[in-house]
């Protein structure tokens, strides 16, 4: 069994540090140009169509060479943007995506040129809050660019992006809480040494689903591209930027696909060891090996996010946040509840496992007749105001009440009296269209009578 690496930290030579720093830098790099080619393949092959072929074997070189086109291409600059902020915004995207990578474990100790070492880059106790952290500043970046576009469909991307990442990092946060209960740590490598011999996707299901759901909306990734909802908002924060600056943006998404994927494997999926029953294998937590396991564990989430694209439509905004507020949120915080509850029964040793049954089944019934409760009250409000409108709907309408003629509401009737109709003694009653049907012209010419 795999024991915890904790101790092994802070210890390696200058050199070893500096090695370790660039295959990371590497390693991301070609992670995104993999990532971006494997993306293209995929969702043509969902679509029917065929995809990057030319460039390269298979077109595995059709990232390369447009990563390469973009940073060659003009670079136009807006007269109203402000230029030290304008290029400092990219730069704390990218460089916040690539920080984060610095307390991910990819594998157990090895020997680095006679060095023994693990395989990260360092750790610490509060390694999961300096993702968050991290995350958090990447934030910046994106509200920066929008502002300092000086054009307006920048700044709305901005807000809207900023609005949607720290909603969600507050889901994405709460779902760590209970990995923090159960793995007594927030070291990355202590965690991904308590996920023995169960992980923690398994006994912490809601948590992993909460998180997994958080981190496609924190990555700004479709169904939750809102930020660069095209149709609505032209391109997002990053409209008005070109050339290598957007390469900069563009990398920062890509990486911080790679980023959440990572954090999810080492929280939930056990990190860098092998799963069943490949784990019966005694060398398969050991050497280079599971740095493979890694690698195939990341890619299977950065498959679920191109899947995701490719076959859910984007939803609108006031449905995402209403979403993250009101149904991730509290469900996170009640999940917390009963998995505090849960281990403090199990730590207390003087109690039973009926009294522990028992208590528990009294919390899910309560909790059970408090949401009935307040659904039923939703339901009643809900009901109430749909009377309301149905009523304003129907009532009769006076166009000339304020003195003055006013213009009725869909749906609502009303009595007018023409000249013509006046001199002649009779009235028109004005009723609502039964259907909108193309090419009906009775109520027009009845109105122009």
């Amino acid at each position: 069994m795999t024991g915890s690496q904790f101790g092994l930290f802070g210890t390696d030579p200058w050199w070893l540090v500096i090695l370790k720093v660039v295959a990371i830098f590497a390693m991301l790099v070609l992670l995104t140009l993999f990532t971006i080619w494997w993306e293209r393949r995929v969702v043509s092959r969902m679509q029917n169509r065929i995809g990057p072929n030319r460039t390269g074997p298979q077109g595995l070189l059709q990232s390369l060479m447009d990563g390469v086109k973009l940073a060659l291409k003009e670079e136009i600059i807006p007269k109203t943007a402000h230029l030290a902020v304008y290029w400092v915004a990219p730069i704390v995207s990218a460089t916040a995506a690539f920080m984060a990578f610095a307390v991910i474990p990819f594998g157990p100790t090895v020997s680095i040129f006679g060095v023994e070492t693990p395989l990260q880059l360092t750790d610490f106790p509060v390694s999961v809050l300096y993702v968050l952290a991290i995350a958090s500043i990447g934030i910046y970046g994106i509200v920066l660019a929008g502002w300092s576009s000086g054009s307006t469909y920048p700044l709305l991307g901005g807000l809207r992006s900023s609005a949607q990442m720290i909603s969600y990092e507050i889901a994405m946060g709460l779902a760590f809480v209970a990995v923090f209960l159960y793995a007594g740590s927030m070291s990355t490598s202590e965690i991904v040494a308590a996920q023995q011999p169960i992980w923690f996707a398994v006994i912490l299901l809601p948590s992993f689903l909460i998180y997994t759901t958080a981190m496609v909306g924190e990555t700004n990734r479709a169904p939750f591209d809102l930020p660069e909802a095209e149709g609505e908002i032209v391109g997002g924060f990053h409209t008005e930027y070109s050339s290598l600056k957007f390469a900069l943006f563009f990398l920062a998404e890509y990486i911080n696909m790679v980023t959440v994927s990572a954090l999810a494997t080492t929280l939930f999926l056990g990190g860098w060891m092998a799963p069943w029953p490949l784990s019966l294998w005694e060398g398969a937590n050991q050497g280079w090996w599971p740095m493979l396991w890694w690698l195939i564990k990341v890619q299977i989430f950065i498959f679920v996010f191109i899947w995701l694209r490719g076959t859910l439509p984007r939803m609108r905004y006031d449905q995402f946040m209403k979403f993250g507020w009101k149904v991730l949120i509290p469900v996170s915080i009640a999940w917390i509840m009963i998995v505090s509850v849960a281990r403090v029964l199990r730590n207390d040793v003087t109690m039973s496992t009926t009294e522990i049954l028992v208590y528990g089944a009294i919390l899910i019934a309560l909790l059970l007749v408090v949401s009935w409760i307040m659904q039923s009250r939703a339901d009643r409000r809900e009901r109430a105001l749909e009377e309301e409108l149905e009523r304003k709907r129907t009532a009769t309408f006076d166009p000339m009440e304020a003195n003055y003629p006013v213009p009725p509401l869909p749906g609502q009737s009303f009595t007018f009296t023409s000249r013509r109709a006046a001199a002649q003694g009779t009235t028109i009653v004005q009723e609502p269209p039964a259907t909108d049907t193309p090419g009906d012209d009775s109520q027009g010419e009845e109105s122009h009578a």
